[in-house]
């Protein structure tokens, strides 16, 4: 199906909208196309997770830490973090520009028996419902959105007083391209061509100053790195080239 136009001031990439969306059915194949995400998914979990715990003073040990809690997994795809925010307790949307990853989120998750409120729609018309959030994640999406101002501005917006918001991107340096560009997708193959445009991977220094400019504040930033020895991701100084980042809303 392809894309209809989004509507003006949109966030969406109707290019990045259409790639995605032929995708979809792949989400939850651990070999497909979304295997990179599927190695990355522990490392992004545990650090929302303790975070989460942190900031709420919940206790990170308890089989459901997030229970009570709202939130949100802004271009949650086919739910790889949905799922398991649900699982740990929290009352979890998660949105998403195309129908086809809905669907099949949807279907996922019916699957396995987990009360999730899927949304085909983007931040902004989230954002016009009113409604606000504990936590808000836009992990793996800066990068492929047509306006990251707008986007990191509704996502700030989305976040309840005393929330959170976690973000993960890629940075523009020449080690990202050569890593996430040439390396991801042109050697070793782990994503199809054209996955990502370096042009469009967000400095650390511009993400914090859009999350700022929408009132949170950045209280932590974390690089992300491959060991290919252990074939596993973990947490690093380095953030070159993957990086999360906390904000939060006074």
């Amino acid at each position: 199906m392809t894309a209809a136009s989004p509507p003006r001031h949109s966030t969406i990439d109707p290019a990045e909208l259409d790639k995605f969306s032929s995708m979809a059915a792949e989400w939850w194949d651990p070999v497909g196309k979304f295997k990179p995400l599927h190695k990355l998914n522990p490392v992004r979990l545990r650090y929302i997770r303790e975070k989460s715990c942190d900031h709420f003073n919940l206790d990170t040990e308890a089989r459901q830490p997030l229970k009570g809690l709202s939130l949100v997994d802004i271009g949650c795809g086919g739910g790889l973090l949905c799922e398991p925010m649900t699982r740990l307790g929290g009352n979890v949307t998660g949105i998403d520009p195309g129908d086809e990853n809905i669907a099949i989120a949807r279907n996922h998750s019916a699957a396995q028996d987990l009360d999730i409120d899927y949304q085909a729609i983007s931040a902004e018309e989230l954002l016009e419902t009113g409604k606000t959030f504990d936590i808000v994640l836009n992990m793996e999406v800066v990068e492929h959105v047509a306006d990251v101002s707008l986007f990191m501005s509704s996502c700030a917006k989305l976040v309840s007083p005393g929330g959170v918001l976690f973000s993960a991107t890629l940075n523009r340096t020449m080690k990202s391209f050569a890593l996430a560009i040439v390396g991801a997708e042109y050697v070793l193959r782990w994503l199809p061509r054209g996955t990502h445009q370096w042009e469009k991977f967000v400095t650390p220094d511009e993400l914090g100053k859009a999350i700022t400019d929408g009132g949170l504040n950045v209280c932590d930033t974390q690089g992300v790195a491959f060991n290919p020895l252990s074939d596993q991701w973990h947490t690093s100084s380095d953030t070159d080239v993957n990086y999360m980042m906390l904000a939060k809303k006074p």
